[in-house]
């Protein structure tokens, strides 16, 4: 039986199954010398990307320490006053690109509905969250680093009358243990990118997803490695709130199918972002002048600026290429073979 569950992993494509049948030979016999192939591949392919992230290390400069005096120990970098100048720029309920009317169309492809749950990382403010258990009425139970965001969307949810439809809960991507129950669908919204072992958490997602359940996710995303030898991509690096730990596209897909997803959509959306970002800010000026009206006006309008630095390096690195804003839509795959492509 153990042998048996191993093969079920590196099932013979279809077409070789026929080719075997139609020449003769064992069933069996082609079934273990494929499986035994599958792992040599695995083994090379792993090897091979074990290889790419030490040269990825050895470019990359050391880490600032972070206001634990620590770069690996979690550091909360919101506080009030940033995610009340992030709602004056994106939004009441949403602390960067993305909008209610943007949300709804990302996720016109997961066919929503009354009856779904649904998995969120990244939750942020909570914002999606309530917009789509607002429009569709599906219930989200979203999981986000920060603990101030936490409790500030929990409150927005219940004023809103949907703190029970969009909950929010705080987990600690570095000492994460799984989810605790089974989900119709899962989105991601640019919260990959500061998890270091991102196969681990796909691997979590996957499993609590209910068999052909979706997963939707948008992440920042390397354009290539040449990108870690540049002073634009370190610059980018030290000044963002979480450390990134970057991966390619093509590596996030390749972690998908090693979970055994099926990747339906993958795209980049980097121009789309960037239009957001520039059609946020272009009102900049105006948000600028109410903040310098209140009681700690020059404050406030440090913080914004702050902001507007820290936007001004993403968009540059996106703009060049360096950076990619990455679109991917799977699906978890049935028990058994549902269509010929699975065999």
């Amino acid at each position: 039986m153990g042998s048996k569950e191993k093969f079920d992993k590196d099932r013979v494509p279809l077409r070789l199954k026929l080719r075997a049948w139609w020449e003769g030979y064992d069933p069996d016999e082609l079934q273990q010398r494929y499986a035994e192939y599958a792992a040599r591949v695995r083994a090379a392919q792993e090897a091979g990307r074990a290889k790419l992230q030490a040269a990825r290390r050895e470019q990359e400069p050391e880490e600032a320490l972070g206001a634990s005096g620590h770069p690996d120990l979690p550091v909360d970098p919101w506080d009030a006053q940033k995610v009340n100048i992030a709602q004056y720029v994106w939004g009441e309920g949403f602390c960067g690109p993305g909008g209610p009317e943007y949300i709804i169309a990302l996720s016109k492809l997961l066919a929503l509905s009354p009856e779904m749950s649904m998995l969120q990382i990244g939750a942020s403010l909570g914002g999606p969250a309530r917009v789509l258990a607002d429009r569709f009425g599906v219930w989200i139970t979203g999981y986000e680093e920060s603990l101030t965001l936490v409790e500030k969307g929990t409150q927005m949810s219940k004023m809103a009358g949907l703190e029970k439809k969009a909950a929010l809960e705080h987990y600690n991507t570095r000492d994460f243990k799984g989810f605790d129950r089974k989900y119709d669908r899962a989105f991601a919204k640019e919260a990959l990118f500061t998890i270091q072992d991102k196969r681990g958490m796909i691997e979590h997602i996957e499993d609590k997803l209910k068999p052909g359940g979706l997963f939707l996710m948008t992440d920042y995303v390397l354009g290539s490695d040449a990108a870690l030898a540049r002073d634009s991509y370190r610059e980018w690096k030290m000044g963002e709130r979480l450390k990134p730990y970057m991966a390619t596209a093509d590596e996030i897909v390749d972690m998908m199918k090693a979970v055994r997803m099926q990747v339906r959509v993958s795209e980049d959306i980097s121009s789309s972002y960037v239009d957001m970002i520039n059609q946020a800010w272009a009102g900049a000026d105006i948000v600028a002048t109410k903040l310098a009206k209140e009681k700690n006006g020059p404050q406030l309008v440090q913080v914004l600026m702050r902001e507007a630095e820290f936007w001004t390096r993403r968009k540059k690195l996106l703009e060049s290429g360096d950076l990619k804003l990455w679109r991917i839509v799977a699906n978890k795959k049935s028990s058994g073979p549902s269509m010929m492509s699975d065999w």
